[in-house]
């Protein structure tokens, strides 16, 4: 089991649906991606490097790409959402729609391509 699946099952079930949610979207898109490491964070990895993590903490759950660049594709369209310079912090009442969770996830992959 990795480290990614164990972190999941340690979630309550409201927020780890929130976060599978994320995770699998990220496998849809990006199928290579592994399950792994970043920045000790369990995380999705893609060609050995870190796609992104998605963890709860109290008060949100928080979406990390491992790229500011790449959240900024996407900045724009989550006003209402609380951003950091790396970090996107969204709510199991307030998922990242789709479509720009889907965007920031092909940047990000799109990102690690082209490195």
């Amino acid at each position: 089991m990795s480290e990614l699946s164990e972190y999941l099952e340690s979630l309550p079930a409201g927020r780890r649906a929130a976060i599978e949610r994320v995770y699998a979207r990220a496998r849809a898109l990006v199928p290579d991606a592994e399950d792994g490491v970043g920045y000790g964070m369990p995380a999705l990895r893609y060609r050995g490097k870190p796609l992104l993590s998605v963890m709860s903490a109290k008060g949100h759950i928080g979406l990390y790409p491992f790229s500011p660049p790449a959240l900024d594709t996407v900045r724009d369209e989550l006003a209402d959402f609380s951003l950091a310079k790396g970090t996107l912090r969204f709510s199991e009442d307030q998922p990242v729609p789709d479509d720009v969770l889907d965007r920031l996830l092909l940047a990000r992959r799109d990102e690690i391509d082209g490195a």
